[in-house]
């Protein structure tokens, strides 16, 4: 299944696989020299990692609905990310696509892709 993600009314990433087993939460866009889908968002998560990544990713760490913990922009290669208590979601896209406008309080909006 695949989702279109808003933002103040307005999709910022399209196509966003959800990432809601074991095998899809491990491996991700692990061993990838470039994005093979839009984003992916992972279910259930509370921290990440960029292990065996070769490109940088932006993550939007939310609650279970859908509200805004943590933004992390730029996460290199080879890098851990801290434990979010009250995380139950977390959006990976490639570096540079979250909006500048996304803040920590925010809601993001979430669609069936058709």
């Amino acid at each position: 299944m695949k989702v279109h993600i808003q933002h103040e009314g307005q999709i910022f990433v399209r196509d966003v696989a959800l990432a809601d087993s074991f095998w899809l939460r491990l491996s991700g866009y692990m061993f990838r020299t470039r994005p093979h889908v839009n984003g992916l968002l992972f279910e259930p998560a509370s921290a990440m990692q960029t292990t065996f990544m070769f490109f940088s990713l932006d993550m939007v760490f939310l609650t279970h609905d859908n509200r805004v913990i943590k933004i992390l922009r730029n996460v290199k290669p080879w890098r851990h990310t801290w434990f979010y208590s009250k995380t139950r979601k977390v959006l990976e896209v490639p570096a540079g696509v979250i909006p500048a406008s996304l803040k920590v309080g925010d809601t993001l909006t979430m669609s069936p892709a058709v």
